[in-house]
């Protein structure tokens, strides 16, 4: 709930030049009514009453031409971020399942171990020991040597759009959310 005063707090300061007393919610501009519900974590937006006709109201016009993303101006936050995956674990390094058109890479969304399968006695023998799927396997004498590449999927993130709100002492603090009805 901190997280969520720090984005009301930030709005208020920002958006009311003259505080009214009779000032509500639905007096914030359609950008700044995003905002808030899209940084509401505990309940998401989904489970707060003001925040689904706004929220249903961007969801319908995302899938019109044209779109446009409504800005809160006030907050200072801009148009929010998207990452589909969640990080990969440390020792692992992003990798593609796929290629795509013209050679491209698709999407990121594997998570590469590489192992030295000579210097680990149990795996020499039998390498199927590892998680995940074995990507890539070399034994020779080259500078790659006993290398074996295993690739996990990557997971996706539950909330894979993020706003980045400045708080009170101008640092952006990350808040992350998802469109789903």
């Amino acid at each position: 709930m901190r997280r969520f005063s720090i984005v009301v707090a930030a709005l208020a300061a920002g958006s009311f030049t003259v505080w009214r007393p009779d000032a509500k919610a639905d007096d914030a501009s359609w950008g700044c009514q995003v905002l808030l519900c899209a940084a509401s974590q505990t309940p998401s937006w989904h489970g707060v009453s003001y925040c689904v006709p706004p929220m249903t109201r961007l969801i319908a016009a995302m899938k019109k031409p044209g779109f446009a993303w409504p800005i809160c101006h006030e907050a200072n936050s801009g148009k929010p971020g998207r990452e589909d995956f969640e990080e990969c674990p440390a020792g692992t390094t992003v990798g593609y399942s796929s290629q795509g058109d013209n050679g491209w890479r698709g999407e990121p969304d594997q998570c590469i171990k590489t192992v030295d399968v000579c210097r680990s006695p149990n795996l020499r023998s039998d390498a199927t020991k590892l998680p995940g799927q074995t990507i890539r396997r070399s034994f020779g004498n080259d500078d790659n040597g006993c290398v074996q590449q295993i690739s996990t999927p990557r997971p996706r993130r539950a909330d894979p759009y993020f706003f980045d709100i400045p708080n009170d002492t101008g640092v952006k603090e990350r808040f992350w959310f998802n469109l789903n009805h």
